[in-house]
């Protein structure tokens, strides 16, 4: 199964698992990962990430596989309303 294939069955409650699992170590019953699951679940976390749920965080994996680091004023354009008509500083007003 090549990675396309295996992103098509995740699910978003799969990735919050997954996720979880790399972010602390252990499954959900506690148990463990090995190495290897570890290694596993961290790649497809990041594939996940860049592929499907395309995030809007400020350090993530692109999705030709590259580091993405995004500025601190790309993100304040992102969360910013679109609603806003004008925006004054305390001193203009």
């Amino acid at each position: 199964m090549n990675l396309e294939q295996m992103l098509a069955t995740v699910t978003p409650e799969v990735f919050e698992n997954l996720k979880y699992a790399v972010e602390t170590g252990k499954w959900q019953n506690g148990q463990r990962l090995t190495a290897e699951q570890r290694d596993n679940s961290l790649q497809l976390v990041l594939a996940y990430q860049a592929k499907v749920e395309k995030s809007n965080q400020q350090f993530t994996i692109g999705e030709d596989g590259e580091m993405v680091m995004k500025s601190k004023r790309e993100l304040q354009r992102e969360f910013l309303p679109e609603t806003d008509i004008a925006r004054f500083n305390q001193d203009d007003i």
